[in-house]
């Protein structure tokens, strides 16, 4: 029987954003994006291990499983947005920021990193410090960075679900579109 070559991957590893919270499965922008390479005949499948609710920690904890699963060669990360909801040390998540990116990269990926930015009832020296975070870990990561997920619409209600958090599936084609001029360089 001949061997069969190992198909490229690309492992979206965030959180409910990705995860596709409250939204059909196929189409959440994760499944927009495969659809997207069978259309452009882009040799690459995805997996999503994105889960709702993670922290930059819990994905810290769950990177080395995720990468030994799936032997990406494309990581996508998106975290962080958990952890400036529930308050946690902004030193922290660029740590774990760093260390996922750093892992990836070990097991051989090239790494996107995917920004978020808080609402100004955060306060504008958190919501600043917060998105500093992730310029800086791309900068000193020398990682492509979607500086913000939710570009152009994110202060738009029509476009996220009754929770005014997570995006609703006419915002998923936007995510796609917001990420897509980041992703392509790296699918060469």
């Amino acid at each position: 029987m001949p061997a069969v070559a190992a198909g490229k991957t690309i492992l979206v590893f965030g959180d409910s954003l990705s995860a596709g919270y409250g939204l059909a499965m196929s189409r959440g922008w994760v499944a927009l994006l495969e659809e997207r390479l069978k259309r452009e005949r882009i040799d690459y499948s995805v997996a999503n291990a994105s889960v709702s609710g993670d922290t930059s920690a819990g994905g810290r904890a769950r990177i080395d499983a995720a990468l030994a699963r799936h032997h990406p060669s494309v990581v996508i990360v998106e975290l962080g947005g958990n952890d400036a909801l529930r308050g946690l040390p902004l030193a922290q998540m660029k740590s774990n920021l760093a260390t996922i990116i750093e892992r990836s990269r070990k097991a051989g990926a090239k790494v996107l990193l995917v920004g978020m930015k808080m609402p100004p009832n955060f306060g504008a020296d958190y919501t600043a410090a917060f998105e500093k975070v992730f310029t800086d870990v791309a900068r000193e990561e020398k990682v492509p960075l979607v500086p913000f997920m939710l570009e152009g619409f994110g202060d738009n209600l029509e476009y996220f679900q009754p929770d005014r958090i997570h995006p609703n599936e006419r915002a998923q084609p936007l995510i796609l579109e917001t990420t897509w001029p980041k992703l392509a360089p790296l699918l060469r």
